[in-house]
């Protein structure tokens, strides 16, 4: 086993993760077309085995199953993983603002100093720990002051619930509201090769602040896997037939940037997807790459990425790349 991966701190934290993390929205099953539990399980241990230490959960992710999935997983190694997962989307109650629907259940986000401190008790017992390492808030609710969300979040921090505080899907305002409340450590946020927007928005606001970057789809849902070409179709109700962001005009920019940089990856004899994660990682700012896996394989096959070790010319390279093949993304 290899574990030669640096690891980076969380904001101004004591807590310190692998820079590649496993992404278990995909295990929950929900959005995915189910889960296969003994996979995701095995796909769990292998990230671990592999050095991966950051592993990002949430509530949401089946209702609940991700969040136990991960528990069974991690019984018996907790001392080996930083465990990151959320709060704020709820089913319990119908305060905050409606949301979408889950099972024909109204889902709404709620921010609330009650449903933070329920919701917190009920991700403990489905990880099967006391505390976790990094609790984050899922999405924004327009109806709590994010001062009282901050408030509850750090009394959970001083009860030792809770190691560090995060929050996802912000806008500006909302960081600059989290800044001013109290000791927010990181935003988890979308960030790929295919989308770069936060670098204008968020991102000086984090380096200013002490804040780290938890990137997700980090390779774009798949289109910056190397796999799916402009002849690709796509059959049913599979999402991205109807998604502008995977048009063949699309992909046929994706190609062109994969046809750019293979030899770069054949250099370092890494895939694609394996060199699209290294670079987001090294991308100034951005602190840790969230990447999903439902097999043992894909787990495996991520957290190799974290050990690539690309040379400034590489950076320079790819940097040069995506620029003139992505920056005119349909998004």
């Amino acid at each position: 086993m290899l574990h030669d991966m640096s690891n980076r701190r969380i904001g101004t934290s004591a807590i310190k993760a692998s820079p590649v993390g496993l992404g278990t929205w995909a295990i929950g099953g929900w959005m995915w077309g189910g889960t296969d539990e003994t996979q995701s399980i095995a796909a769990i241990r292998a990230a671990i085995d592999e050095g991966v230490s950051l592993i990002d959960t949430a509530p949401a992710y089946g209702q609940g199953l991700a969040e136990e999935l991960v528990g069974r997983a991690i019984k018996g190694r907790r001392d080996e993983v930083v465990i990151a997962t959320k709060c704020g989307l709820v089913w319990h109650t119908d305060k905050g603002r409606h949301f979408f629907d889950y099972g024909g259940k109204p889902v709404h986000r709620y921010l609330g100093r009650d449903a933070i401190f329920y919701e917190v008790e009920q991700s403990l017992r489905r990880l099967g720990t006391d505390h976790i390492d990094h609790y984050i808030t899922h999405w924004q609710d327009p109806t709590t002051p994010i001062a009282e969300t901050m408030d509850a979040l750090e009394d959970l921090k001083r009860q030792g619930k809770i190691g560090s505080i995060g929050a996802s899907n912000v806008s500006e305002d909302d960081l600059k509201a989290y800044l001013a409340a109290g000791q927010i450590d990181a935003i988890q946020e979308e960030y790929s090769m295919a989308k770069r927007g936060l670098e204008r928005t968020l991102l000086p606001l984090c380096q200013e602040n002490g804040v780290s970057i938890l990137s997700y789809s980090s390779l774009s849902r798949g289109l910056l896997t190397g796999k799916v070409g402009p002849d690709r179709q796509f059959e049913g109700d599979d999402q991205r037939r109807t998604d502008p962001h995977f048009s063949t005009a699309n992909r046929i920019k994706v190609a062109a940037l994969m046809e750019e940089i293979a030899p770069i990856a054949k250099a370092h004899d890494a895939t694609l997807s394996q060199l699209v994660i290294a670079w987001t990682v090294r991308r100034p700012g951005i602190t840790f790459a969230l990447c999903g896996a439902r097999t043992p394989e894909q787990a495996r096959e991520n957290a190799a990425a974290a050990r690539i070790r690309l040379s400034e010319q590489d950076v320079r390279t790819m940097d040069d790349a995506v620029t003139r093949h992505l920056s005119t993304l349909d998004t």
